[in-house]
């Protein structure tokens, strides 16, 4: 049987959470057996002008009306070849902090989605909300959690003793609720825990401003090892005010740390495998979360590490199914 070509196409290659997936997808042993992946970066608002040599194209580009044009000639371009897309940003919480216009979002995403075969969420929680807002017929949804190699994370020794130093991973931005993690910080007073904040962004001034004096919140700067960031902490907490799904999740949970997650969007189909849920969204929800998990006395908490299931052989076998339907029309 010939391999397959399949060509992804990127609008964004900064280093993130979308290039570091592509990578795996491009490096992973089962893909690299059934098809040869390609990547090529499409400039935000241009036009194709040529017909793409692929079997299949495979869309990671971020869905707005400025990129319409450019999607409808894609499939007009190529009727017969199987067009998938991957939305790794939009969610139901993206939609109530950004949108205002929702009526005419969601005609957007229903026109564009409408382009491709399959559309896949990366998380349940994504996918759900895709279907259940009407974007994506459930017929062309797959749901395909996000991964990339964990086996460094796996490497590493778990924490010993009770929770004292705690990691924020992420871009220091509105979305992934940083501020709330240091104003609940600075409520508790157990002199003994750490807050390390890795990651660098617009927000970092004014987290600066919110820790004011607090010796115990270090900012640690651009993580360019996440696996050695991971290393340095006991724990992780994801205050995030939407997250598609969130790879420093499965990350820390196959370093067997202590993983904090609001119940939103994604960061809930952490929650079975051993992520804690946080009571609310506030800033005392989270307070009273950081206690528990540096109090002495509380008990660990189950983790990826110890289930038996491997995210990186389902994130496999998921795409090699979904080439195949697509191959197979």
């Amino acid at each position: 049987m010939t391999r397959l070509r399949v060509l992804h196409l990127v609008d964004d290659t900064t280093a993130g959470g979308v290039m570091r997936v592509l990578d795996h997808i491009l490096t992973a042993p089962a893909l690299a057996q059934q098809a040869d992946h390609s990547l090529r970066c499409i400039k935000r608002g241009s036009l194709l002008t040529a017909r793409l040599d692929a079997d299949v194209i495979v869309s990671h580009l971020a869905i707005s009306w400025r990129a319409l044009a450019m999607l409808v000639a894609l499939r007009l371009m190529h009727p017969r070849t199987p067009l998938i897309h991957v939305e790794h940003s939009y969610t139901d919480h993206f939609t109530r902090h950004n949108v205002t216009r929702k009526r005419r979002f969601a005609t957007l995403l229903r026109t564009a989605y409408a382009l491709f075969n399959h559309v896949v969420a990366v998380s349940h929680a994504q996918g759900a909300w895709l279907v259940e807002t009407g974007a994506v017929k459930p017929a062309a949804l797959l749901v395909i959690q996000s991964c990339v190699d964990l086996s460094a994370f796996r490497a590493l020794a778990a924490p010993v003793g009770p929770v004292r130093v705690i990691g924020a991973i992420g871009r220091l931005d509105d979305q992934k609720g940083f501020d709330i993690l240091v104003r609940a910080f600075r409520r508790t007073t157990n002199p003994g825990i750490a807050l390390h904040i890795y990651g660098e962004g617009a927000q970092e001034g004014r987290l600066r401003a919110l820790a004011e004096d607090d010796p115990r919140i270090l900012f640690k700067g651009f993580a360019p090892d996440p696996v050695a960031a991971m290393a340095a902490v006991d724990a992780v907490a994801m205050p995030s005010r939407w997250e598609a799904y969130g790879l420093v999740a499965i990350e820390a949970l196959a370093a067997q740390r202590s993983l904090l997650v609001n119940g939103i969007d994604g960061l809930s189909d952490h929650v079975p495998n051993g992520a804690r849920q946080v009571a609310g969204q506030d800033v005392q929800s989270w307070q009273e979360a950081l206690e528990t998990l540096t109090d002495v006395n509380a008990p660990a908490s189950r983790t990826l590490a110890e289930n038996s299931a491997s995210p990186e052989r389902a994130f496999e076998t998921a795409w090699v199914a979904l080439l195949n339907r697509a191959r197979l029309g």
